[in-house]
């Protein structure tokens, strides 16, 4: 049910329906249920009134991690056109621990209970809007919780025998989702990897040969050599692998397509095969979990090893 301002100068059983303004941006039920967090019970309120106090803050509770605490003003908050109503704001407090530049997300309602038919008046911003809490703006609330000629109403049932209880409910929405990004680059700078190996010769013995790093966009990579085989082409092929640096976490996937390539240096007829990274599978090195892939290269006497002059 959601009530708009005008209603409350209506009989009870005119308000039934559901109604919404943009005016207020707010939506009012009522419920059984107690808030979840705090109630706040005031006795003797029209003493309150006459002593002249423009806001009384309540004590302090916690919700969500955090400490909180109402601020009421019983005759309105005139500098906010409260005029007429009873103003009621949300303010979160102990924040000198808090790191510079904190916030905190909440959801949260605010409630008046009527002693008569035992049911809490439930006030909210409107869809449940999440708001900020932050150094500069350490308040949220309803400068126009409830009008002042409804509230008096003792049909209404808000203030019976000079008492009243208000209440509220803070939800905290934690920033603790977990995030994914995605970036595709058609073609990276400097995406060709050059590697000449000196001496191959005398290090076949060597399991692997690292290159060195090379900086392709904005990934780092290496090219590995095993000069006598690993897995299927253990001792009867050169397996030649892409190695991703920057890859050294399960949760990061690096997606590429490339080739490994072996240059032909005499006939241009190179050792060649374009791969991507969804048809290979994972091997895991040393602290890295990288993704290499297998080039299995036949031995030929072509011009892929030529002696050094």
């Amino acid at each position: 049910m959601v009530l708009n301002k005008e209603d409350f100068d209506k009989p009870k059983s005119e308000v039934m329906g559901s109604k919404s303004t943009e005016e207020f941006a707010i939506t009012r039920t009522e419920r059984h249920f107690r808030p979840t967090h705090f109630l706040l019970k005031i006795q003797s309120y029209s003493l309150l009134c006459e002593t002249g106090v423009e806001k009384y803050e309540s004590g302090v509770f916690e919700a969500g991690g955090h400490k909180w605490r109402l601020s009421l003003y019983p005759k309105g908050n005139k500098k906010m056109n409260g005029n007429d109503h009873i103003s009621l704001y949300l303010s979160i407090v102990d924040t000198e621990k808090y790191s510079l530049g904190w916030e905190v997300y909440a959801t949260f309602k605010l409630f008046v209970f009527d002693q008569i038919r035992d049911k809490f008046l439930t006030v909210q911003d409107a869809e449940g809007t999440i708001r900020r809490f932050h150094d500069i703006k350490m308040e949220w609330g309803f400068d126009k919780f409830l009008p002042l000629d409804s509230f008096n109403n003792l049909p209404n049932g808000y203030l019976v025998n000079d008492c009243c209880v208000f209440g509220a409910e803070v939800f905290v929405h934690e920033r603790s989702a977990k995030r994914d990004y995605l970036s595709m680059i058609k073609e990276p700078s400097n995406r060709i990897m050059t590697w000449k190996i000196e001496n191959y010769s005398t290090q076949q013995d060597k399991v692997p040969i690292y290159s060195r790093i090379y900086v392709v966009g904005d990934l780092k990579w290496k090219l590995l050599v095993y000069p006598k085989g690993i897995h299927d082409g253990a001792n009867k092929a050169i397996s030649v692998f892409l190695y991703s640096v920057d890859c050294v976490t399960p949760d990061l996937k690096i997606f590429a397509e490339f080739k490994l390539r072996i240059k032909d240096q005499i006939n241009n007829k190179h050792a060649e095969q374009k791969l991507n990274t969804g048809s290979l599978p994972h091997l895991t090195t040393g602290v890295f979990h990288n993704f290499c892939f297998e080039k299995i290269l036949t031995m030929h006497p072509r011009g892929f090893l030529l002696k050094t002059p």
